[in-house]
């Protein structure tokens, strides 16, 4: 039995992404001293997966590098992600009045936009898959200036719709494929803290826009709210072509020692060792030909600054173009991944519903709020996602680490369910948030409960989020474009029925129903905790996108 209950299985030499993190505990020195490791502290440590020998590797350039690409992209999610969705919430009720529509019709203008983010996620999973990440951010980033710019002009209810539409069109890249660009540049045990600063502007920092929207639209009027959307995507756009070089690279699958059901690390370290000690060149092709070792391009020249402006820089996968559309949802043949995609799209789901409300209550007497007074309410919900942020982000890799000594220096992806627990105070929070409003309690204690509401969201996100890239980062592309798609068809719903609801069944009866599910959910995190090991083995024996004739990359 492995640490803390994890199940132990029999049926494979090496279950897929368990693998030997740190060596000396794990007293694999003599199979693994000729890996590639990490540098200072952690030199100890294996690198997983290990990087080619092409300067031109994702895994190879400089800290630097890594950390411009991905904090532009996370840029990018600030906006498409995080703002576009609740642009307009702090300004319901007036865009009601202005348009003299229901206040469901204005949030069904939202619906809409999340509803095309569901439906394009798809394509772009599989146009990322064919092309690399880099057009398909581009292309996102050049809709959503469109639709900024629609939305800026807009004069009536159904020009505004078009906008939002349209701004839907670049939700989805922004979503998605920001999580697996963490597994693109980085190692097993770097990528926690990254993983979480991500989780955290998806599942929190849209609470922080409505601090600032709520007094544009009150005082500048909810156009100005599309004009300042033109600046800031016009300002990303161009950070991204000139700093964001495309992160996809087709590296040979024998380093990917995380994805494999026979890890092979005696013959790795040996060719590794040959490749250091610089043999003739011959040997090193035909080495690299028949075993596999290195890059599928070579260790070529590292590209210049001119030569990564490319927008295509070819294909990366040989799939059929159908086939790619169509993963997103055989990924969720997989149960665990159906759980992952599951728990943390309706967690996220249960905050837009009470965005959703959130105008409607505190608008109404006894409150009677203001746009700019329903916006700075959202500074609960944000401090709540920061502490979050903070308390998960620092420990994410000291805990995986942590756990893996304990462990007798296996890594098992499972570890990085710990934080999850956290998710029973989403669950208490929704409750307690509906009970205040019910009771039309001080808006300064509805605040606090939904930040721990938040809380409770951000250690959920940033738990399932990390153990679906490290368990099954073959396809976690995929799994996360599965989890956008079931979570923005949720948003779609919500915006039907979620204030009609609230007006005659009462918030605290809402709430009630949305935190029971939820720590229903987090209830069963422990079953997968434990069997996941056991699961891992079995998935690799009976893929069904295998059997279904759908690749992953652990099959290239």
């Amino acid at each position: 039995m492995g640490f803390l209950g994890i199940l132990e299985d029999t049926k494979l030499p090496h279950v897929p992404a368990s693998v030997i993190l740190n060596e000396q505990i794990a007293h694999s020195e003599t199979v693994t001293s000729h890996l590639k490791r990490g540098k200072g502290k952690d030199e100890h440590i294996v690198l997983v997966p290990q990087p080619s020998d092409d300067p031109n590797d994702p895994l190879n350039w400089s800290p630097l590098k890594k950390l411009r690409a991905l904090v532009i992209v996370c840029f990018g999610t600030c906006l498409y992600a995080a703002t576009f969705s609740p642009l307009l919430n702090t300004g319901l009720v007036v865009l009601a009045v202005e348009f003299n529509r229901p206040i469901g019709d204005i949030t069904l203008i939202s619906g809409y936009m999340l509803l095309v983010a569901g439906a394009t996620a798809p394509l772009v999973s599989a146009c990322s898959r064919k092309w690399g990440k880099r057009p398909v951010f581009l292309g996102s980033a050049l809709f959503g200036i469109v639709g900024s710019i629609v939305g800026s002009v807009s004069s009536s209810y159904e020009t505004l719709l078009a906008a939002r539409i349209i701004q839907g069109l670049s939700v989805a890249a922004y979503e998605s494929l920001v999580v697996s660009m963490v597994g693109d540049l980085y190692c097993v045990h770097e990528r926690g803290s990254y993983m979480s600063a991500v989780q955290f502007l998806l599942a929190s920092a849209g609470n922080f826009s409505p601090t600032i929207c709520g007094p544009i639209t009150e005082n500048l009027g909810w156009r100005y709210l599309f004009h300042l959307c033109i600046l800031f995507t016009g300002l990303q756009f161009i950070l991204l072509f000139l700093f964001v070089p495309e992160t996809q690279f087709r590296r040979d699958h024998r380093l990917d020692i995380d994805e494999l059901a026979s890890d092979n690390l005696e013959e790795l370290a040996e060719i590794e060792k040959r490749h250091a000690s610089h043999i003739e060149s011959q040997e090193i092709h035909k080495l690299g030909t028949t075993t596999g070792v290195f890059s599928s391009n070579g260790p070529g020249q590292e590209k210049t600054f001119l030569q990564e402006l490319a927008v295509f820089t070819g294909k990366y996968c040989d799939d059929n173009f159908l086939q790619l559309v169509i993963a997103p949802f055989a990924v969720c043949t997989n149960l665990f991944v159906l759980w992952v995609v599951v728990i943390s799209g309706y967690v996220v789901a249960t905050y837009v519903a009470q965005a959703y409300v959130l105008a409607q209550i505190f608008t109404s007497p006894p409150y009677s709020l203001s746009a700019a007074g329903v916006g700075y309410l959202f500074l609960g919900p944000f401090t709540g996602g920061l502490i979050g942020l903070l308390v998960f982000g620092t420990i994410a890799n000291p805990t995986a680490k942590w756990c893996s000594a304990k462990n007798g220096g296996i890594y098992e992806p499972e570890f990085r369910l710990l934080p999850t627990i956290g998710g029973l105070a989403a669950g208490a929070g929704l409750m307690g948030f509906g009970v205040l409003c019910q009771q039309q309690a001080s808006y300064y204690a509805t605040a606090v409960l939904h930040g721990i509401t938040i809380f409770g969201i951000v250690a959920v996100a940033i738990g399932t989020a990390g153990y679906a890239l490290d368990a099954f980062r073959d396809m976690s592309s995929e799994i996360f474009v599965s989890a956008i798609i079931f979570k923005n068809f949720l948003f779609y719903g919500f915006s039907y029925f979620v204030n009609s609801w609230t007006a005659t069944r009462g918030p605290a009866y809402v709430f009630f129903v949305f935190g029971g599910v939820t720590l229903g959910l987090v209830a069963t995190t422990p079953l997968v905790y434990v069997y996941g090991k056991k699961y891992r083995s079995f998935w690799a024996r009976h893929n069904v996108m295998r059997i279904m004739h759908i690749k992953t990359h652990s099959e290239l």
